[in-house]
């Protein structure tokens, strides 16, 4: 059995290996980065959506745009797809899960926003869907993802695929490139 530091200090050193790892994908992040302040100048919205703690950081994020981020300036319009809880329980019922993100993107979504898929598995069959309305939309989409980024890279205009497939470290990645996101978007719309 680890004991207590050694279980902190072997978690603190992956999850630094992995953000130095992140480096590589640098290219992407700005590519993904200008994707949204690109869509922000042409009048659009970010819409994220996610499962579980994807869904976590999908409703922190679009809180980020909606209130500030590093700095006062007006708000951006952003949300996240499964904050309303009657819709979420009526797709499930009346529908599947498997639908939610489809139809709630197919509700809010106007050409030119950009939606921002996030799965730690690559795999999340609702995540998959929505995704699959990109062209559809006439959307820009943005896909972070753990190592397995295959199923969702057919539709995304940028995938940030995290170099690990430890859900933690996943995470960890995802609102640190989500916080580059929201960063550049404040730069490149509003500093002086």
């Amino acid at each position: 059995m680890t004991d207590l530091t050694t279980y902190v200090d072997t978690a603190i050193r992956e999850s630094i290996a992995t953000k130095a790892r992140m480096l590589e994908l640098a290219p992407q992040i700005a590519k993904a980065a200008e994707l949204m302040a690109a869509c922000y100048r042409g009048g659009g919205k970010a819409i994220f959506f996610g499962n579980g703690g994807s869904a976590a950081d999908a409703q922190h994020l679009a809180a980020e745009l909606e209130c500030r981020f590093a700095f006062d300036r007006r708000p951006l319009p952003a949300l996240a797809l499964h904050t309303n809880s009657s819709t979420v329980t009526a797709v499930a019922n009346d529908y599947a899960f498997e639908d939610l993100f489809a139809r709630t993107l197919r509700a809010h979504a106007r050409p030119g926003d950009v939606a921002v898929a996030l799965s730690t598995s690559g795999t999340s069959r609702n995540v998959l869907a929505a995704a699959r309305l990109k062209r559809e939309l006439g959307i820009g989409l943005i896909a972070l993802t753990g190592e397995n980024s295959a199923p969702l890279a057919e539709w995304a205009d940028v995938v940030i695929a995290v170099p690990s497939r430890v859900t933690a470290r996943v995470q960890e990645c995802h609102i640190l490139v989500g916080h580059l996101l929201c960063g550049w978007v404040e730069q490149a719309l509003f500093a002086t």
